[in-house]
């Protein structure tokens, strides 16, 4: 890597502004009000809680903590705060936490903390010294030293890890860790880390189970299917039964068709991990992947209003947003034709793509959003698929 990269990327919209980028995006039911007030809900040994202008004084349980406020762990301490809308915070020992000023913003002062997000709870912002990640429906854990690195790692889901000084934005997955180095003063690439091994950690096992237990542990199989390569083995399958000799030889439409075999009975899940595995094998397809995998197996955001059978099924964000991230991942260079597909595909999704980060540190050209053409997939009438 040589000197400091500047992949500040630019969104230019040429039919109407973003309304929203995922890291601010909030569904209408979820208030920024809810994660800013916290209680605490398990105390290990010395934790304090220390309010605007008052005394520390000793946490206890069911004690509220609010902006102004923060919370100390003491040596061999650690402890656990939930918000209003279930997201969880927990903290190691000598540890400084407190509720941002921002919406939705968590401030580490320093130590060690596991953040846990609900799926559809708005998403988060944690701010890390003069790093910011953001997340949504993801468990994350990370540390801030006092020499100043910061060590981030995500445990299930994605998120989005930026340096603002130099414009820096990386794409962190399940099963990496990204370091700031305040004597290069960037973002090193991230790296591939054990997620078994990454369950033992003690805000992971010396608190009650977090509800994502179960993503965390498709995540640690993903990672193993991974490494033993046969993650393409079930697209390998389905694209012999296409009638294709093999995946290489497959063409679009065998290729496309036997993904979208596997996409109907896939758990939710694990979609993201196809779409990044489908992603891999076949890279000049990654437009059409992302198309497929977003209108091909639930009603998509905004096309089913009327449509009571649909109510509280359609797509999330979220889910929309970490499809595109598996997509960026597995073939950076085609950033700008996969975000383009999904919006002429279904542009009432324009709100949930957010600004893109990158899984390295390489210059990428600004992003250029193509003018939706007005005939193609009106908001009345759902798209079709390959």
């Amino acid at each position: 890597m040589n000197a400091i990269m500047n992949i500040q990327i630019r969104i230019i919209l040429t039919t109407a502004p973003l309304a929203f980028a995922l890291a601010t995006w909030f569904p209408n039911e979820v208030s920024a009000d809810e994660l800013r007030e916290a209680q605490v809900t398990q105390v290990i040994q010395d934790v304090k809680v220390l309010p605007s202008g008052a005394a520390p004084r000793p946490a206890a349980v069911n004690d509220d903590v609010r902006p102004g406020t923060a919370v100390q762990t003491g040596t061999q301490s650690r402890s656990e705060l939930t918000f209003k809308d279930q997201t969880i915070t927990r903290l190691g020992e000598k540890t400084i936490f407190s509720v941002g000023e921002g919406a939705r913003t968590i401030d580490l002062g320093s130590g060690q903390f596991l953040l846990y997000v609900p799926k559809k709870a708005g998403g988060a912002k944690v701010k890390m010294g003069p790093v910011t990640a953001a997340i949504t429906g993801t468990t994350v854990v990370g540390n801030v030293a006092p020499s100043g690195i910061v060590e981030f790692t995500v445990l299930e889901g994605t998120a989005r890890v930026r340096l603002d000084s130099v414009g820096q934005c990386l794409l962190v997955v399940a099963g990496q860790k990204v370091t700031y180095d305040p004597i290069a003063m960037r973002l090193e690439d991230p790296v591939e880390v054990d997620l078994q091994q990454q369950q033992t950690n003690p805000l992971v096992t010396g608190f009650r189970p977090l509800p994502s237990t179960p993503y965390m542990n498709v995540a640690v199989e993903n990672q193993r299917r991974a490494a033993a390569g046969t993650g393409g083995a079930e697209l390998a399958r389905a694209v012999s039964a296409s009638g294709a000799a093999s995946i290489g030889a497959a063409t679009p439409e065998q290729f496309l068709a036997a993904f979208s075999s596997l996409l109907v009975r896939y758990p939710q899940a694990e979609i993201c991990d196809l779409v990044g595995t489908a992603v891999r094998l076949r890279p000049e397809l990654a437009d059409r992947i992302v198309v497929a995998a977003v209108t091909g197996s639930r009603p998509v955001r905004g096309y089913s209003k009327e449509a009571k059978d649909f109510k509280e099924k359609e797509m999330p964000c979220e889910w929309v947003q970490c499809i595109v991230d598996a997509a960026i991942a597995g073939n950076p260079r085609m950033a700008n034709e996969i975000i383009n597909a999904l919006l002429q595909a279904a542009p009432m999704l324009r709100e949930c793509i957010g600004e893109p980060c990158f899984p390295a540190n390489q210059f990428r050209p600004p992003l250029v959003i193509s003018p939706l053409t007005p005939q193609v997939n009106s908001p009345e009438k759902p798209p079709k698929g390959d």
